[in-house]
């Protein structure tokens, strides 16, 4: 066997820290926190460097495409709403700082239910067991009924479902995203994989209607996609689902000559995951535009950034 001997560091050749290019430096480092700082004044104080960077970037690419007449879309999946965001997304859709909204199935089931009864989210395990798992009576009937009634005026799913509730005597209408979308004459659409909603469970579902309908919203998305040029597109806890719509909606929209280059793309979730991370932010960008993901707990990101953004935006 060959041997070794320990490597003799006394000929290693040094230089001068002086010399040396840091990434670190005293300008960037974080400031305490003063009782009653504004929150302004507290992301401010945070250090310049990785995630800050990102969160900065965000905040002015969303202020900018407001000042400048461009889209905001939020595309999301449930979680956000099951976590009690519903306020923080209907307050910026009031503000015209969000535009547009695009969701999986799951969203319009769980809005409906705020808006309905004012609560939401069952306990899957339990229900499982029993077979009563997403067989709430109202849920189905009312949300199949909308689709196939708001079919019948030419809407898709998310126009439906909107007008149902912002026309209803619902107790907490004023809750709903989609409601609040119609109100404002928002485009809001629901992106759907027939069999993964508990609405599908229903005597009332209709494949037909249903898959007419999301279709009938994948081609308003990709007209709202088609106007993204120096805009935002924000993918907000969907894994699966938004970032493929996304992908195609874009492929569709550049096919017809629309120019949706000079884009930011966000992707906002706990974990990052395979295709928000190819199909919304590398894919997209990689010729021109900007992208970042955004790490963290829905509940605490998307709050924080609502109001750094309505900050900033005075």
């Amino acid at each position: 066997m060959k041997k070794y001997k320990a490597v003799s560091l006394k000929r290693i050749k040094r230089y001068s820290i002086d010399e040396r290019t840091s990434k670190i430096s005293l300008d960037i480092l974080s400031k305490p926190h003063a009782k009653g700082d504004a929150l302004k004044t507290f992301i401010s104080k945070l250090p310049d460097v990785l995630a800050v960077k990102d969160l900065n970037a965000v905040i002015k690419a969303v202020v900018d495409a407001k000042k400048n007449d461009r889209p905001v879309v939020l595309g999301m999946g449930a979680h956000p709403i099951k976590v009690g965001l519903s306020h923080v997304i209907i307050d910026l859709m009031q503000r015209g700082i969000v535009t547009a909204i695009a969701t999986n199935g799951a969203c319009i089931i769980h809005d409906f239910e705020i808006s309905y009864i004012g609560r939401t989210s069952e306990d899957v395990g339990k229900g499982l067991h029993g077979g009563t798992f997403g067989m709430a009576d109202e849920t189905g009937r009312y949300l199949n009924r909308a689709i196939k009634e708001g079919l019948k005026k030419g809407c898709g799913i998310g126009k439906s479902t909107g007008e149902m509730i912002y026309k209803s005597k619902f107790k907490f209408k004023d809750k709903s995203i989609f409601g609040n979308a119609c109100k404002l004459d928002m485009p809001a659409t629901v992106h759907v994989a027939i069999g993964t909603d508990i609405i599908h469970m229903h005597p009332e579902a209709d494949g037909s209607a249903i898959g007419e309908g999301s279709f009938m919203d994948f081609k308003l998305f990709t007209s709202v996609i088609s106007d993204l040029e120096g805009g935002v597109y924000i993918n907000l806890g969907s894994a699966v689902i938004m970032p493929e719509v996304f992908l195609k909606a874009l492929t569709i929209a550049r096919n017809l000559g629309y120019k949706v280059d000079n884009i930011t793309t966000v992707n906002m979730d706990f974990m990052q995951h395979y295709r928000p991370r190819e199909n919304v932010l590398k894919r997209p960008t990689e010729k021109k535009g900007f992208s970042c993901a955004l790490t963290g707990h829905h509940e605490i990101m998307l709050p924080l950034l609502a109001a750094a953004i309505i900050e900033e935006s005075g």
